[in-house]
């Protein structure tokens, strides 16, 4: 369903983000991820505990509790609805690609810093991409939902 310019840009509540937002925290998220992997892939094979490669990445997924974005990742000043679209394809894109280019086995011997995670390899990392995006999926049906729900004038 196409989501017009006015509805993409607005808030469903004054703390709530709206899609726009939702989309350009995505691709902010992105760009980090990738950042950090390059940087791994750079600086060569690192090793995680055996614990540390247990961590469920789909937990992110669940929206039982709101957690706060870091700074870095906060979508102030989100783009029109199609530069944020192209913006976020081209990110996806270029995760896609950093992936076929070095691998699992590679992707493996990285580690990656998340906020509340904690350190993740390479091939975690891209599933929590996933997840989270699969988070804010739901996230952005929710605001969909309350901007169109009719309002009562009393």
């Amino acid at each position: 369903m196409p989501i017009n310019e006015e509805i993409f840009c607005q808030r469903p509540a004054k703390d709530e983000w709206s899609v726009a937002e939702i989309i350009h925290h995505l691709c902010l998220v992105e760009e980090r991820v990738i950042k950090d992997l390059e940087k791994g892939i750079a600086r060569g094979p690192q090793k995680l505990s055996f614990l540390r490669k247990l961590v469920p990445t789909s937990i992110v997924a669940a929206r039982l509790r709101r957690v706060k974005a870091p700074k870095a990742v906060n979508p102030l000043n989100a783009p029109e609805k199609q530069v944020a679209i192209e913006n976020y394809n081209a990110a996806r894109q270029r995760l896609k690609q950093l992936c076929s280019d070095h691998g699992k086995a590679r992707l493996k011997q990285l580690v990656f810093k998340h906020p509340f995670l904690g350190d993740l390899d390479g091939v975690k990392t891209v599933s929590f991409v996933g997840y989270h995006e699969l988070r804010h999926y739901k996230q952005v049906r929710e605001v969909l939902r309350k901007l169109q729900r009719p309002t009562i004038q009393l």
